[in-house]
């Protein structure tokens, strides 16, 4: 065929329990990697015929090489199967990149829930940003773990005695909506704002030693304008949601970096909540700093997200939207 071809594979050993999880109730798991590849899957016990673009069928054989190695100790979801197809580089624009140099270098973070590992060229290429620069900077959609990936490096820093404490911040800004007055003590006013990293703090040590680590102050949780005026020495440092920073916030933020720190922001410039007159910091940021020795920038994309797959339509469906109104907005100003 010169545009469909075929590939044949054999799965063993012949276990029917496997395959089944492997293929998924109804063969979900099959027709998910054949809508994503624009392929055809026809199976018959652990013989599997693959029908399309040889460089599709390929793809789909190393994926599904890879979820059969999985079935033999956990059980596969649509979830497992959209990040198999991450690792095999068989979603998005880099489907013909050569993984060799990432690969051989990959950074693997070890934390109390095991290993954290990059999925996907952006995320592998974040991980080695944060390990090899003293700032680096996570920009993309939401759910392509810009700060998960962080906080499991800071764990990993802090647990090899690489820095003295974490310092997780974000700027306490309501997300399009007015709270009004938040009852409690200045701690309970701004826990709200600051719950997405304890619970990735939480996932990664626990709760009982965040509690005794916050306690000691070895991780400390506080809204940005807490830095102001503080020099932050051996220590990891994260500024989370960074694009509703001000110019002037992200500024006092990047100067309180000291000796032996290591500093990470992270930021989704489509959502902005801060007021239309004020300036993103992190744009701003992006614009000055380009091309700044020893500071790394990675820039995910929708492939990238690692959520339910229905959130990677949904940034799609997003920024095809914007597309169409930019234009439009640019005559009306």
């Amino acid at each position: 065929m010169s545009d469909q071809d075929h590939l044949d594979l054999t799965l063993e050993p012949d276990d029917g329990g496997r395959i089944a999880n492997l293929t998924g109730p109804f063969d979900a798991h099959l027709r998910q990697i054949e809508v994503r590849l624009g392929i055809e899957i026809r199976n018959r016990g652990n013989r599997f015929r693959l029908v399309g673009k040889r460089a599709d069928t390929e793809r789909a054989e190393a994926v599904l090489l890879n979820l059969f190695k999985q079935t033999d100790n956990s059980l596969i979801t649509t979830e497992t199967v959209h990040l198999a197809m991450l690792e095999e580089g068989a979603i998005g624009a880099d489907r013909n990149r050569d993984d060799s140099p990432l690969d051989r270098d990959e950074i693997v973070v070890r934390t109390k829930r095991g290993v954290v590992r990059g999925r996907g060229p952006h995320q592998k290429q974040y991980l080695q940003a944060i390990a090899n620069h003293d700032l680096s900077f996570g920009i993309g959609p939401a759910g392509t773990g810009k700060t998960y990936l962080a906080v499991a490096s800071a764990v990993n820093a802090l647990e090899k005695d690489r820095v003295r404490r974490i310092i997780l911040t974000r700027p306490a800004v309501e997300a399009g909506e007015k709270l009004g007055f938040l009852p409690g003590d200045m701690t309970q006013k701004v826990d709200p704002y600051l719950r997405p990293l304890y619970d990735a703090l939480y996932e990664m040590l626990g709760f009982e030693r965040v509690a005794k680590l916050v306690e000691r102050s070895v991780i400390e949780v506080a809204p940005l304008a807490f830095m102001r005026g503080r020099t932050l020495n051996e220590s990891f440092i994260i500024l989370d949601e960074a694009q509703n920073t001000t110019t002037e916030q992200m500024k006092m933020f990047l100067t309180r970096i000291g000796f032996g720190s290591c500093a990470v922001v992270t930021g989704d410039v489509t959502q902005i909540d801060l007021p239309r007159a004020d300036k993103s910091g992190l744009k701003h940021a992006m614009r000055v700093l380009d091309g700044v020795p020893k500071i790394s920038f990675t820039y995910f994309r929708k492939e990238d997200v690692v959520r339910h797959p229905l959130v990677q339509a949904i940034v799609q469906a997003y920024e095809e939207h914007e597309k169409r109104e930019a234009p439009a907005e640019g005559q009306g100003g």
